[in-house]
């Protein structure tokens, strides 16, 4: 993401194992993880009660002297406000929360039956700001005023207040802040509401010292009624919708944004078992592919989640519930001190993708009483392997192929509805699929069904001479 002005979630960057677990729900196989949207930004939200801190992620690729950061705060932030969170712990929340996939194995039909423990449902900075280096009489002829400043981990912190946009706009860029045209537009409202702005450079020296490849995250504290997180400043240089991956820990219920649709994307249905292998049709390349058909479906206008879970524990696992350590190093505090894993804290993952024109205000938001777990689960489920020829009960195995052909017409139509993809192609992949481990049917044995969608894997099996 070279670029010299990069957005970020809550305001403007300016050129600036987990082991597979077995549960009632099938095994966990495989995962989406936000890396698969490259330009996506990643911000974590702790709310409690007025309090809020957001924990922003940068992906930022440049020189060092061209990164700066500009966020609406609603207060003054003082220096123990401020921290450097690590960065492995967003790698850890997303592998968490990320759309994940399950596979079972149907049961072999020629067996007597027996329960069904694994059977799946059906439906389912030129120079570093150092202190003492801002000119006092020129911010106050700008209408500016530097309400404090200090020095966090990597990065020169000051907070602004101003009393008109183009001031501080000019103050930026005097200042050093490569800071797009029709900046003072954007800030004008947050000017209007009486916000401060929280600006961050990178302190070369400091950033050295660190020995970091990487930029570290920046958490940020306050208190205030207001829950919501400003994004129309990032947008400012926007070339095309943007991704925003947010996730929101919270003592109570599932959150979602008031001042906009929140809905929830397709999960727990069953898509071809091939999905698992193949390179054209990963679930990676599936599950972006489903996102971005949702997304222009609904006009780059709604936030969707992804996930809602109490952290405590997960169901299958993408990877293991953060501990109270690193829920404590998002700000969660009052994980601070508990010895028990995940405690209490809900999960709700929110995606959006949007534009200027579709997303003309700021995300507001609200925590409901929802505590219903939820999660975009996708299921594979296996076609049993069997000889029909030393079959307990055939014929239950032959009206489980014809069941089996439906299910599998139902599976390659999902899978087209939700991406868009050739549905023959599909068809042809499941085909190739059942082709390497085929299914062993007697000789002089009754067709499935003259109809069957996979009438051609039924002339391979027989021409076979199984």
């Amino acid at each position: 993401m070279k670029r010299t002005f990069v957005t970020v979630a809550a305001g403007v960057a300016m050129a600036a194992a987990a082991g597979a677990a077995q549960a009632f729900c099938g095994f966990y196989v495989g995962k989406a993880d936000a890396t698969l949207f490259n330009d996506a930004s990643k911000v974590v939200m702790v709310r409690d009660g007025e309090r809020t801190v957001i924990n922003m992620l940068n992906d930022y690729q440049g020189a060092l002297t061209e990164f700066a950061m500009v966020v609406p705060v609603p207060v003054v932030l003082q220096k123990e406000d401020v921290k450097t969170p690590f960065r492995a712990v967003f790698d850890r929340l997303d592998a968490y929360s990320a759309p994940r996939l399950a596979e079972y194995y149907d049961p072999n039909p020629c067996n007597p039956p027996r329960p069904r423990a694994l059977s799946a449902p059906q439906n389912l900075a030129k120079k570093s700001v150092g202190r003492g280096m801002i000119a006092e009489d020129r911010a106050e002829e700008l209408g500016v005023r530097v309400e404090a400043q200090y020095t966090v981990g990597p990065y020169d912190i000051v907070i602004l207040s101003a009393t008109q946009s183009d001031g501080l706009e000019t103050w930026l860029h005097e200042n050093g802040y490569r800071i797009p045209a029709g900046a003072s537009k954007a800030l004008a409202p947050y000017i209007r509401q009486d916000m401060k702005f929280f600006v961050a450079k990178v302190n070369l020296e400091e950033h050295a010292k660190s020995g970091a490849h990487f930029l570290a995250p920046l958490q940020f504290s306050f208190r205030s009624e207001k829950f919501m997180l400003p994004i129309r400043l990032g947008m400012i240089n926007a070339r095309g919708p943007q991704d925003l991956v947010l996730w929101v820990l919270t003592k109570k219920g599932r959150v979602e944004t008031t001042n906009y649709r929140t809905v929830k994307l397709p999960a727990n249905v069953n898509l071809p078992p091939y999905v698992k292998f193949d390179k054209t049709h990963s679930f990676g390349r599936f599950y972006k592919a489903m996102f971005d058909e949702r997304a222009k479906r609904e006009g780059h206008r709604v936030v969707f989640t992804e996930y809602f879970w109490d952290m405590g524990w997960c169901d299958p696992c993408a990877a293991n519930p953060l501990t109270a350590q690193e829920l404590a190093n998002l700000g969660v505090d009052w994980a601070r001190g508990n010895t028990r894993r995940g405690a209490p804290v809900k999960l709700t993952r929110l995606h959006m993708r949007y534009t200027p024109e579709t997303f003309p205000e700021d995300l507001a938001f609200q925590e409901t009483a929802d505590r219903r777990n939820w999660q975009t689960r996708y299921v594979l489920q296996h076609p049993a392997k069997f000889d029909l020829a030393d079959c307990e009960n055939p014929q239950n195995a032959q009206r489980y192929l014809v069941q089996l052909g439906g299910r599998q017409e139902r599976e390659a139509q999902t899978l087209a509805n939700l991406t868009g993809w050739n549905i023959d192609a599909i068809r042809a992949k499941t085909r190739a699929a059942h082709a390497e481990t085929p299914l062993s049917i007697a000789p002089g044995a009754a067709s499935p069904a003259a109809d069957w969608p996979f009438g051609q894997l039924w002339r391979w099996l027989h021409s076979e001479g199984a």
